[in-house]
């Protein structure tokens, strides 16, 4: 039986005319067994190989020897001599990080270039490698410093701001105060301090932070000093009391995933700034969008689409908000259709649910033309460079906002943008900061009027004696203020 399988394993694997080298090669009993058992399914005669193959590996052995698991030194030899022998493949390590792999990826698999807008969402915010998403990006050590983070004074303001709502809103004994993009929370639990003599006021709050990040999550829940609840509301991913004011949080990744049905105070601090923008270029057929696509050594590069894109239903739609002449000066337009889209559920909702919005951020009161940029460690660097280590940012466009809102809704009314500097002098900072260094210490005393003109200054501050790096920097023009409230409130405090 043994001879007749191995008879037609040899049939397979030897066409006519086959002949055996005289080069070695090991083969166990076993395995050659097995293998002929393998190719034993057929039965052409034609393949039924010569009695004179059969009779000399009997004559070698090879058929009469007993069965064994060790490896026989009886050889079988085959040429190798004809084989094609390529080249190893070449495994060099990437340098790359995996947002810049995952980056390029997309673009080769769509086999054309992507738009800014996709290029500074995936940055910013992948799940994985985002810049915004694993770290904590605030402060001195991070890689810029916010108006929450330079003075105590800016959140106890946004907390007179809300106060000041809410009387005008009938004194509500259940309020939504909601915050887009807290960072470390110090905005909210500075405004929180401020309010506590005024319980009635807390006591009416449930925080919500909107928030996709873990690590800042985890941050704002220090900051606000909270402690987790057993029992969680439903339709609420994490639910907490600050042990500030005993004010219930809770996180939620979207706005759409807050709950309804309450009156809103919204706050929007230095958020509408981090949303991905379109860029479009004038060019000899029009308006063409700006997109990023692989240079010829694998770097990103700035390209203009040959073709209309989706986007340019926004730019159309920007352009009938605007003069023509102020479009006519302008090479270079900046379109946000997520602050559109944001800003009209926010308008929606503050419709619907009464209350109203505090947008707070660096921008213009008219079309913005080309201002995205990237910074790292607190220095401006290439948008292009090193995806994923830079914060990228642009400038807000608040008339677009102002018609968008006006757009979906008309139960709100839209108040500014006024400047920073008078929001907050409105307000009564200039009063806070006397009563604060009535009783400081010195350095406390300097440090409160760093602040103070970081807050409400126009370029350096001109009481500064220390080196020139370190002289404080006032943000008072360059941040302007905004409000969408329900029109039934009236005129929230200051726009009177």
């Amino acid at each position: 039986m043994l001879r007749r399988l191995l008879s037609r394993a040899l049939a397979r694997r030897l066409p006519a005319g086959a002949h055996y080298s005289t080069t070695p090669i090991f083969v166990p009993t076993t395995a050659f067994y097995r293998q002929s058992c393998y190719f034993s399914s057929s039965t052409s005669s034609s393949q039924i190989p010569d009695s004179n193959i059969v009779q000399h590996l009997e004559d070698e052995g090879v058929l009469n020897r007993p069965f064994s698991s060790e490896p026989s030194a009886s050889t079988i030899s085959i040429d190798r001599s004809g084989l094609c022998n390529p080249p190893a493949l070449s495994h060099e390590p990437s340098s790359d990080s995996e947002l810049v792999k995952h980056l390029k990826g997309i673009i080769k698999f769509r086999g054309g270039p992507i738009t800014i807008a996709e290029y500074m969402e995936e940055v910013l915010t992948n799940p994985k490698a985002g810049f915004y998403i694993n770290r904590d990006v605030f402060g001195a050590e991070g890689d810029f410093i916010t108006s929450p983070e330079v003075s105590q004074m800016f959140g106890e303001m946004v907390g007179v701001w809300a106060m000041c709502l809410w009387e005008q809103m009938g004194r509500p004994e259940k309020v939504n105060l909601v915050e887009l993009g807290p960072g470390r929370g110090t905005l909210m639990a500075d405004l929180l301090r401020g309010a506590s003599k005024l319980k009635n006021f807390t006591d009416s709050l449930h925080v919500h932070f909107v928030e996709c990040s873990p690590a800042l999550q985890k941050l704002q829940h220090s900051t606000l000093k909270c402690r987790d609840e057993d029992n969680k509301a439903d339709g609420v991913e994490k639910s907490s009391v600050s042990s500030l004011t005993g004010t219930p949080v809770s996180w939620h990744p979207t706005l759409e995933q807050v709950p309804s049905g309450l009156p809103t105070i919204l706050i929007a601090h230095e958020f509408y700034d981090a949303l991905p923008v379109h860029q479009f270029q004038r060019a000899s057929r029009g308006w063409s969008e700006k997109m990023v696509d692989l240079a010829e050594d694998s770097t990103f590069k700035f390209v203009l689409s040959p073709q209309p894109t989706p986007a340019a239903l926004y730019l159309m739609k920007r352009c009938k908000w605007s003069s023509s002449e102020e479009i006519a000066n302008l090479n270079q337009i900046e379109i946000c259709p997520k602050a559109m889209e944001l800003t009209q559920t926010i308008a929606e909702r503050i419709s619907s649910d009464g209350g109203g919005a505090l947008i707070i951020d660096y921008g213009l009161d008219g079309v913005v033309s080309d201002s995205l940029q990237a910074i790292r460690k607190h220095k401006f660097v290439d948008i292009l460079d090193n995806p994923g280590s830079a914060d990228l940012s642009a400038y807000v466009d608040f008339p677009s906002i102002r018609h968008a809102a006006e757009e979906v809704s008309g139960d709100v009314s839209v108040h500014g943008p006024m400047t920073q500097s008078q929001f907050l002098g409105s307000l009564g900072i200039n009063f806070r900061v006397e009563a604060l260094l009535e009783n400081c210490t010195d350095e406390q005393a300097e440090s409160l009027r760093s602040g103070y003109w970081r807050l409400v200054g126009d370029g350096e501050a001109p009481f500064w004696e220390g080196p020139d790096e370190e002289a404080p920097i006032g943000m008072g023009t360059r941040y302007m203020a905004m409000a969408i409230v329900n029109k039934k409130h009236g005129v929230p405090v200051p726009f009177l």
